[in-house]
This record gives structure tokens, sequence and C-alpha cells, in this order.
């Protein structure tokens, strides 16, 4: 999104709308792969369609917690929506990183995120969908409160307190090139599929 300043409910309905695209490709294009299809990798050490939605669900594993608990400390406090969104340095960079195509900047998962490597089960697209439904909860919650002083702890670097907005935002740009990548490991298109 733009670095103008844009509404805080416009934000969120942007996001939330981003959210509905991927559940509606989950529902068409994921759930009714066979445990064989979800497994079948593109290529040695390529990740096939169910590493790429279990490193999602790993990933909505460790951030859903936490922005919840962070939501609901905001409404007990009886926080109110700021009128726009404001983005940290930091948060802008980390979304940015996402939106890079994978051709032009390859990235690689931290070991804790990364799938696992064995067979999985279907239910891991039951998993991600849930967590798709649990997302859209919360940025509708997050536009009830005033999401720009919420800070969300970064897993990676434990000093980085990016603000609400910019953890959504980037979450579900992660999701978005993810789903991209498990659709071109169905397609049969090359790219970098890892």
């Amino acid at each position: 999104m733009s670095q103008t300043p844009i509404r805080t409910v416009d934000f969120f309905d942007i996001l939330i709308a981003d959210l509905a695209r991927l559940r509606d490709i989950a529902q068409r294009r994921f759930r009714p792969l066979t445990e064989e299809q979800l497994n079948r990798r593109p290529g040695p050490g390529k990740w096939s369609v169910g590493q790429c939605l279990e490193h999602l669900n790993i990933v909505g594993g460790h951030y859903l917690p936490t922005i919840t608990h962070k939501i609901h400390q905001a409404q007990e406090r009886g926080s109110k929506p700021a009128e726009t969104v404001k983005h940290g340095f930091i948060g802008r960079k980390m979304t940015e990183a996402m939106r890079t195509p994978p051709s032009q900047k390859a990235m690689k998962a931290p070991q804790q995120y990364a799938p696992t490597g064995a067979r999985l089960p279907r239910t891991v697209v039951e998993v991600f969908s849930r967590q798709l439904d649990e997302l859209e909860v919360l940025l509708k919650q997050a536009r009830r409160v005033n999401a720009n002083a919420i800070r969300i702890p970064n897993p990676i670097i434990p000093l980085l307190y990016p603000r609400l907005p910019d953890v959504a935002e980037m979450l579900v740009e992660h999701l978005k090139r993810h789903v991209a990548q498990a659709e071109r490991v169905l397609d049969g298109k090359p790219g970098n599929l890892k």
C-alpha cells in the first residue's frame, strides 16, 4: 500500500478483501487435492503445496495468538481507533521484502518456520483455512482499537516491535507470496518455488 495516509477502516478492509481472495483460492485449488497431489514436490529441495501451507500455518501459529492477546489488551484499556494507520520504517521494509517477486529475491525461511518435510495430511489445508478465518476476525477487531499503538514482537529479531498495521500487512503479503508459490507448483510453472 502507498505511504500516503490511509483511513484505518479502509486499510483493514483492503487486507480483509485480500484474505477473501486467498480463501477462495484455498477452497477452489487446495481443498480438492489428494494427499498425493498435496505432497508432490516440483523438484529436489522445492516445496510441495502442502509444505507451502504448512509454512504459513507455522508462521500463523506464532503470530495469531500474540495479535489476539495484544488486541484484547487494547480492548480492555478502552482503546479507540486512530483515523489513519501509521507505518514504521522497519515495518514498511518487511512488507516490501514480501512483495519482492521470488524471481528477483529468493528468501529462505528461518529454520523454526520451515516445513517439516514429512508427508502431510490433507488437514494442512483445513488448518490454513481456519487461520485465514482467524486472521480476518482479528483484522476486524483491529479496526476498532488504536492499531498504531499495538506493538507485536518480531520472532526473528526479538528487539523489533513493529506496529500492528505493519505486521498485519506483512502477514497478508506473506500469505499471498506463498499461496502464489503453491499455485505455481500446481500449475507446474517454473520460477523460484522455494
